[in-house]
């Protein structure tokens, strides 16, 4: 896995070892960047359920002023971590070691522009954590939130949560979910 553009481009990332993370592809990360490539620049992203941090740090190359990655797996936290030294991002990138629920509380910024959801697909964390993040004051009418899911998945839920769809880009087996707090 690399970076694929900005200032750290093609610069090399560890992965954990074993089939716990899903590294998002190369093809599929460059796409979802390519889309939101205006949004990036001068941004707050948060990455979460970050296993290498690939894709916060793929924000952090491209112009977000600050990115926040909330892993709690150790293997995985431990490739964030040598991944951000690699990268030279240590002073805008923040790791917090945690369950995602409990890591949000721990972000303070007035307003986050992007935070990015990819969790292990057989759970219910897409629900616990949309609840989580409508709790959040950083979460406005204009933060994007992309969720990686399976193709299959149905987020007509998200309705009852206070969150609306307003894009949806698949993939052979997967999908990007783009949602918003209702205004």
């Amino acid at each position: 896995m690399r970076v694929i553009a900005g200032s750290a481009r093609r610069l090399k990332l560890v992965t954990p070892e074993g089939n716990d993370t899903r590294p998002t592809q190369d093809r599929i990360k460059e796409t979802l960047f390519n889309m939101i490539q205006m949004q990036v620049p001068g941004s707050v992203f948060i990455d979460l359920f970050s296993g290498s941090g690939g894709i916060g740090i793929e924000a952090l190359s491209r112009g977000a002023k600050k990115a926040y990655f909330i892993e709690n797996a150790t293997n995985a936290y431990k490739c964030i971590m040598e991944n951000i030294k690699t990268t030279h991002f240590e002073n805008i990138a923040t790791v917090i070691k945690s369950d995602v629920v409990i890591g949000l509380r721990n972000i303070h910024e007035e307003e986050a522009d992007i935070i990015f959801i990819d969790p292990p697909y057989h759970d219910d964390l897409y629900q616990r954590t949309l609840i989580q993040l409508e709790a959040m004051n950083y979460v406005t009418v204009n933060t994007m939130i992309i969720i990686e899911a399976p193709v299959e998945m149905d987020f007509s839920f998200v309705d009852d949560l206070g969150f609306e769809v307003r894009r949806e880009k698949e993939y052979k087996t997967n999908k990007h979910v783009f949602i918003y707090r209702k205004a």
